[in-house]
């Protein structure tokens, strides 16, 4: 927290909150939810929770049920994994999946990055694909859609 100059750090997860704050001192002050213990004896382990003016004030962000729902017959690839995306097997090949193209379980879509490591990623589902979701040669993330394709 020091060498980042925070002074102040939460987080909530599933009904249990931490928060941990610089002290006058420059120890750590350390709050908890669910009543248990600090982690450090002695120390102050539930100083007083304090709201700023702006998210005391902040409305909660809203979003529609339609925005998370998928649209009936579509599917989508994600990634199985953490690391960079790419299209072909290399610079002067041609993409292994693009707009149009019909795709069985078996076929290569794309290639994920992982450590050096070249993967190769299958559609896992039969259909057309409709779009690109990923720009070539960008990070990826776990779960992150890929591609969109029409189921059939």
């Amino acid at each position: 927290m020091k060498r980042s100059e925070l002074t102040e750090f939460a987080v909530e997860e599933e009904g249990f909150k931490l928060k941990i704050r610089r002290g006058a001192n420059g120890f750590p002050v350390v709050s908890t939810g669910r009543g248990s213990s600090s982690p450090f004896p002695g120390m102050d382990t539930n100083p007083p929770m304090q709201l700023s003016a702006a998210s005391a004030t902040t409305p909660p962000i809203q979003v529609s049920p339609t925005a998370l729902q998928d649209e009936a017959g579509v599917a989508y690839i994600k990634s199985p994994m953490v690391g960079t995306f790419y299209r072909a097997a290399s610079p002067e090949s041609k993409p292994f999946a693009d707009s149009g193209l019909k795709v069985v379980e078996s076929s290569v879509v794309c290639i994920i990055e992982a450590m050096k490591i070249m993967n190769e990623i299958q559609a896992e589902a039969k259909g057309t694909i409709l779009e690109v979701l990923v720009e070539n040669g960008q990070p990826v993330e776990y779960g992150q859609r890929l591609f969109k394709i029409k189921q059939g």
